[in-house]
């Protein structure tokens, strides 16, 4: 069998900005170039982009932006929703039904932003699985 000789000697590689990156991943961009798309439709992240092939295919988002996505949806809409009802006393139906749409389109606004950026911070700290295989005795 092979040696693993590369965790003998390990390779410095440079820092990526964080900053930059995750501007890029709010506005659903490549977080290194910041011009190719990183999302192929929705949310579907692309293989790589398109402008500078940088690999993307490992950057794994699962259901962190959708947790935080929630978090702040909820954070915005409760207080907001307490402070109508106290001042205006709407009716019931119209209440929840304004506030029901207006937290579905807040959160379809912000998930893909947020999963961009949380994609950014992956790839700004190359927090990404091992692309290929490697032998160990």
């Amino acid at each position: 069998m092979a040696r693993d000789t590369t965790a003998d000697f390990p390779v410095e590689l440079p820092e990526r900005e964080v900053r930059p990156a995750l501007l890029r991943g709010w506005k659903r961009k490549c977080p290194n170039c910041g011009n190719g798309n990183v999302f192929q439709g929705y949310l579907k992240v692309r293989d790589h982009c398109a402008a500078c092939h940088e690999p993307l295919h490992h950057q794994r988002a699962d259901d962190g932006p959708a947790y935080l996505t929630i978090l702040i949806v909820g954070h915005i809409m409760a207080p907001l929703m307490l402070t109508v009802y106290t001042e205006f006393e709407p009716d019931p139906v119209i209440m929840a039904s304004v506030f029901s749409v207006g937290c579905v389109a807040l959160s379809l606004y912000l998930l893909p932003r947020i999963k961009g950026g949380w994609i950014a911070l992956q790839w700004a700290k190359r927090m990404h699985g091992f692309g290929g295989t490697r032998e160990i005795d």
